[in-house]
Formats: C-alpha cells, structure tokens, sequence
C-alpha cells in the first residue's frame, strides 16, 4: 500500500521526553522470606530427587543435577517466580520405561530434544491451549501414575526389585510377599509412619517441630536407625562425577524416539503449566492478596521448563517439570520473588559436591517408602470428589485404567476419546415431554436441539393430534440446522391441517415462528442488525396509542436485554468469563477512546472479554500529567495499564462527527465554565494545532479532511498521543522498546477504521491516517 504524503511539509521539531535523574547502581539484594523459604524447599527436594531418580532406574546423581537445573535455570527464566522445578514423580513411569527401552544416554537425549519442543510451543504461544484439557484426564493421568510409581515402589519397600509394568508388579506381589526381607521392611515402615505422624504432632512443641519437613526427618531417621542398629540394607551409592553418564546421540526407532519426546513433552508442559495455575491461586489466597509477586507467564514459564530440560539433559539429569508439593512449601513458606527457588538449587548444588559421603549413608528402603507414599498422594480424595461432583468420574477411571495397564499416551488419549464421548452425549441429552393443559398440547423441549435429537423430536410432535392447538416450549440455547428444519417441516404441515403451533421459550415469552421463511428469521437476527428499538423476534406493541410512561419502558428493555443475555449469551461465555475470573485480567493494550454511543470497541477491534482495558471519556482526551485539576482518572488509568497490567500498546482511536470536538470549535471565550467546557480545555492543544503552520495537516488516505471538524477530529488523535508520551511510565516503557502507541480514526457513517500510520511509530507521526482493508490485519496496514 503506497501512502500519499501531506500536500505541505514542515519541519517540525521532535517531541522531548521529560528526563529524570540516573538511577543509583542496584545492589543485590535477598529478601529474608527468600532466604528461609529456599531453604525449607531443598530440604525437600534433596531426599525427593533422589528417591525419584532410584524409582526411575537412572543414576543417582540425574536427581540432584534435574533439581539443580529446576532451581537455577526454570526459576531464573520461568514465568512463575514463585514456582519450584526440579525431577517430579509425575516423570518417573516415562522415565524408568525409556531407560529400559534406550537406555540412559538416549534417555538424556530425548529430554534434550523434549525441551526443544517446549521452546519452540513457547514461541508459538500456545501455553494456554494445553489448560484446554480437561481437569479430569490431568487428575487421572496423574493418579494413574501415582498407581504405578507405588506399586513398583512396593517391591523394593520389601526388599526385591520392581518389574517393568504396572501389571507384572501386580502379579508378582504374593511371590514377594512370601520371602519379604525383615530389614528392609522395617525401614520403609519407620519412614513412612514419620511421614505420616510428623505433621499430625499436637501441642506447641509440635507446632514448632513441624516447620522441619517431614520428608527430611522420616529419611534421616531412617538413615540414624538402620546405622546403628547395623541394618544390611542397600544405600546410596553416589559415583563420583568424574564418571557421570552425559547424553549421546540417540539410537532406536525413530518412532519410539518421538513418542518419547511427544510424551515428556505433554507430561512436563501440562504438569507444570497447572502447577503454575495453582502457584497463582496459593499466593492470591495470602493474607496481604501476593501483592508484589507477579501473576504467572504461562508462555514464558513453558519456555523456562524448556530451557531446564534442555540444559538437565545436556549434564545428564532427570526430565524437569514445575512440582507442586515444592511450590506450596516455597508459597507457604513465605517467598515473595524467584530467588528462594533459585537459591534452592544452589543449595542443591553445593549438597551435591559437598555432601556426598552423609547421602551415601541414606538406605535405598526409605527413599522407596518416600517416594511410594508420594505416589499414593497422587491419587487424590479430592480430585476424586471434584470429578464426581461434575459428572466426569468415568473420564477419570478410563484414564486412570489407561495409564495403569497400556501406558501414559495411551491412556490420555483413551481420556480423551471418553470424554469427547461425554460431552457428544450431553449435548445429545434432550428431554422431551408432552402435557395437555387447557385443551392445549404443551410440548417441553429441555436441552440442546442438535441432529442427534431430531428422531425424538420428530417422534413426539407427529404422535400430537391432528388441528390441535400445540405450545412448543424450547428450554435450550442451541437449535442446529436439522433440527430447525424438522420444527419448522411439521409446524407447516400442522397448521396447514388446521392447527395452530405457537413456539415459547423457557419463560413463556413467544419467539419467532419457525413457519417463516429462513431468510426472514435470519434477517430479524442477523449480526449488527440495526438495534435502535429492536426487540428480535417479539411482537410489537400491541396498543400503541396507550401512553407509556418514558422511564418504564427503558427498563423493560434494559431487563429484556440482561434477560436475553442470560438466556442464549451467557451460557457460551461463562467458562471464558470463569477463567478470568480465576486468572485476572491480562489485557493486550489499553484503548482509548470516546464515549460516543455509536463507538462499540469490542465490535470495531473485533475482541473479546479480558482483551481490551478500555477508557472513555468525551473526546478522547488525554491531559497533559497534572492538569487534571483534581480528577486524575485518565492517569490513574494510564498508570494502572502500564505499570500493573503491563499492557504492550495503547490506542487512541477518535471517531467521524465527534461532538466534542464540535463543542470545541464552537466555543467561544465568553461561554460559562461549566464542566463539560473545563473538560474540553485539555482539547485545546489539538485546536492550535490544526490552525498551526508548524504541522501539516493531518490526512486521510491520501486525501483531505472533508471539513474542519473532521479535521480537528484527526489531528486530536495524533495530539493525545503527543499527549501519552509525556506520562514518564509511558516514555520509561517506549525508551525499552516494551510499549508502542498507535491511533486510529474510524467513520461511523462508512464502517471504515484508519490507521494512523508513520515512519517511526514510536518518535514521530506523518500524520496520515491510511484505510485498513478488510483482508489485511492491523499489523500489515501499518507496515505498509
């Protein structure tokens, strides 16, 4: 698209920014609250990263490097300050089975490549899509993990070795059970009872002695008993790092390499995206709101999860994923930025290096029993309950079984055949009911009205006599397109026999009749139809030369309209509006508009709720920092957006026959000062200057304004933007290349959207507002 420049250039010089004081050198500083909660959560990652890495068959030592990178690496770049990576037990089924199947260097490579695959998801943005999955596979996924992990743990809790399936471990427990090893079995018993008793101790000293993690205490006490009682039990065996296995190339099939990079991929970014989800709503639930800590980036905490597995596998670790029993006691502990994780890996780290001959001393039955009591928990009662009350239980089981018996992508995938099948039969749940009441046949329809209803649809209204006077009552938001034909094929062959049909909705009010032509329906309800006094698909009034009071009857449209909504809008946008209500907003940019009523952003941007933070005011206006005269409203938006929400651009957009700013052209110096004339005083600047000969005139696709005030109406846009520049958050982001400002100018009588366009979108405007095609983006109009 060639732009046409201005018919008069000037010279005009470029607009300063305020400059402020240099800033003094920051020191680095760690909070106290870091500082303790990091070293609550190495105590439990360090007995945990162990016991992991014995569940899964890899060297000892991959735990201690995977929690290492977890806490260096995932919390440095990650999206969620305050949540915890390292190896998670959700990882040790996918593991231990590619370790059998590949052994340990192909292993490393393929979390290696698995984490390139979250980098590249990253740069895709697609990190929220994988919150699209339904909270009953991930519980089940999980809980079927957790079965896995435990009966395998179980073998070595009683003194032999697993077996390579869930199944073999099964079958293989009375043959255990009958040559079970004494002391082994008493050690995994001692852990798992501390495990269990340590947070139940009552009383104040108890209190006190719990703040210690039970993990740490059950595998030292584990370790103090079996050392001096002289227990011969397997221990730790740490090799020295001189021998540590590196990744290799990887050698197999190259199917069974991608499924295992597909896997860990799923499994990581699912687990630790919900764990970052939950991190948001632990630290939301504190008493001072986590105010100070940043709600997470799902898109960047993939990536950080992606960098972790990439380097963990590089050095020879485990997969790495956000763990959530090490995120609650980091929130819980009182964190408030990602340096307590960061510092629990360098915990870890210097354990590693330091600490080898203490956790050589540890017996391999405690972390089994640790670890076998962590895969119990997986399965949760909770989650169990949650299912159960939102009718997915047997999403839940099938998943469960799934991973249980085939494996994890087998069993996910089951999950989601089960629940697709789920959510086919409640949208094919339709209720239909016949009644008579008052010589009348009332036929209630309860439910969706798709294809897969139209046979008992069909059935019921031919078993209704012939000529009767028939009321079908429609309970349902949906009606696809068999189904209206089917309505509308009887109710015409009805009424030519004499009937009458007359189609209700769930609360009594009529609707259209399905008798009319397609055409006629579609076009009474057609998008952005003209709604002045549009009432789609009622009867008008039936008397109207009876005076109606003006003020009752805008609120019966007001309740009509709420009502509409609640009716057919509302029940397709209360999940969007339910995560959001979870999540809080997140708004892309701020937008800055009029508060004309013929202006609907969200139908001009064509976005949707959470998108857009939105400020209106009578013409578009944006005073210069201070003179507000007391309503610092625009500004406090303005702050509030850049600052807080962090938007990445703001929008001016002005509008064609603005009556402010014909109100502006039209004062005169004598007017009295009433609020709207104080208010459009901050209009001023634009009025001098469009009457400036420093500017040249603003333009519109190449052509000049039609009169002064659609004139006046450009050159305010390009002003206010002048305007934004000169708020010092606004200059602090645009100076880090964070924030860009763009305006735009739409006709109401032509439906037609300029961008305001230049060489330099930051700095500098040519002031020419070019016309955004409709099969061109916003972003292609402007580069243009």
């Amino acid at each position: 698209m060639t732009l046409i420049t201005p018919a008069r250039t000037t010279n005009r010089p470029r607009v300063q920014r305020p400059h402020s004081p240099p800033e003094p050198p920051r020191r680095f500083r760690i909070a106290g609250a870091d500082l303790s909660a990091s070293v609550a959560v190495f105590l439990i990652a360090l007995p945990l990263s162990l016991g992991i890495a014995l569940a899964t068959g890899a060297p000892l030592q991959s735990g201690l490097v995977a929690a290492a990178v977890g806490g260096l690496v995932a919390g440095r770049f990650g999206g969620s300050p305050l949540q915890v990576s390292g190896p998670a037990a959700g990882l040790t089924v996918v593991t231990a089975e590619l370790i059998q199947l590949y052994g340990w260097r192909t292993t490393c490579a393929i979390t290696v490549l698995a984490g390139l695959v979250q980098l590249g998801l990253s740069a895709l943005r697609v990190a929220r899509s994988a919150l699209a999955v339904s909270p009953a596979i991930v519980h089940g996924m999980l809980a079927g993990i957790g079965v896995t992990i435990a009966l395998a743990q179980l073998h070595i809790v009683l003194g032999s070795t697993p077996q390579s399936s869930a199944v073999d471990n099964v079958l293989g427990l009375p043959a255990q059970l009958a040559h079970i090893h004494p002391a082994a079995l008493g050690i995994s018993a001692l852990t798992v009872a501390v495990l269990l008793c340590w947070p139940r101790l009552p009383g104040r000293a108890g209190k006190l002695v719990r703040k210690v993690p039970a993990a740490l205490v059950a595998v030292i006490g584990a370790t103090a008993v079996a050392a001096f009682a002289g227990l011969a039990v397997p221990h730790v065996d740490l090799p020295s790092w001189s021998s540590h296995a590196l990744p290799g190339l990887p050698e197999g099939p190259v199917l069974g390499i991608a499924a295992g990079v597909l896997t860990i991929t799923l499994v990581t970014s699912v687990q630790s995206l919900l764990s970052a989800v939950a991190v948001d709503k632990l630290v939301a639930a504190r008493p001072d709101g986590g105010r100070g800590v940043p709600r997470s980036a799902l898109d960047r905490e993939l990536a950080g999860q992606g960098a972790a597995n990439v380097v963990s596998g590089a050095l020879g670790g485990l997969p790495v994923a956000g763990v959530a029993v090490r995120s609650v006691a980091n929130v819980s502990a009182g964190a408030v930025s990602r340096a307590s994780t960061m510092l629990h890996g360098l915990w870890i780290v210097l354990a590693a290096l330091l600490l080898v001959p203490v956790l050589d001393l540890i017996p391999l039955p405690a972390l089994a029993a640790l670890v076998m009591v962590v895969g119990i928990q997986m399965v949760s009662i909770t989650h169990i309950r949650t299912v159960t009350r939102h009718r997915e239980v047997v999403v839940y089981a099938v998943t469960l079984s799934g991973v249980v018996l085939i494996g994890i992508l087998e069993g996910v995938a089951l999950g989601i055949v089960v629940a697709i099948a789920v959510a086919l039969h409640r949208l094919a749940r339709t209720r239909i009911t016949r009644e008579e009441r008052d010589g009348r046949q009332l036929l209630h329809v309860r439910g969706q009205l798709t294809f897969l209803a139209v046979p008992r649809l069909s059935r019921a209204l031919h078993q209704l006599p012939h000529g009767s006077d028939v009321v079908v009552e429609l309970d349902g938001s949906f009606m696809d397109h068999a189904a209206y034909e089917a309505l509308s094929d009887w109710t015409a062959g009805h009424v030519a026999h004499g009937g009458t049909v007359e189609t209700t909705g769930p609360s009594g009010a009529r609707i259209a009749e399905p008798t009319a032509s397609a055409a006629a329906a579609h076009t009474c309800c057609r998008p952005w139809t003209p709604w002045h006094n549009h009432q789609c698909g009622e009867q008008p009034d039936e008397r109207p030369d009876e005076a109606v009071e003006t003020s009752r009857t805008t609120g019966l449209k007001l309740a009509s309209g709420i009502g509409k909504f609640q009716r057919n809008t509302a029940p397709l946008v209360r999940d969007e509006l339910a995560r959001l209500a979870r999540e809080g907003q997140t708004p892309s940019q701020l937008f800055l508009t009029c508060a004309d009523s013929r202006l609907v952003t969200s139908m001009i941007t064509s976005s949707g709720p959470g998108d857009l933070f939105t400020v209106r005011n009578v013409g578009n206006l944006v005073p210069l920092p201070g003179e507000e005269s007391g309503d610092d409203s625009v500004a406090a938006a303005i702050e509030y957006a850049v600052e807080v929400l962090r938007v990445e651009s703001i929008t001016v957009c002005g509008h064609s026959g603005c009556g402010a700013m014909q109100a502006l052209l039209n004062a005169g110096p004598d007017d009295p000062p009433t609020p709207l004339r104080r208010w459009l005083r901050h209009g001023r600047p634009s009025l001098e200057r469009m009457v400036s000969r420093r500017h040249a005139w603003a333009r519109i696709s190449g052509r000049l304004p039609a009169d002064a005030v659609e004139q006046l109406c450009l050159t305010n846009v390009v002003q206010q933007l002048e305007h934004l520049r000169a708020y010092e958050p606004v200059a602090r982001r645009l100076a880090e290349g964070t924030l860009s400002l763009h305006g735009v100018y739409f006709h109401v009588g032509e439906a037609q959207a300029y961008l305001l366009s230049g060489t330099d979108e930051v700095h500098s405007y040519d002031d020419v507002f070019t016309q955004v095609l409709p099969t061109e983006p916003l972003e292609a109009a402007r580069a243009s």
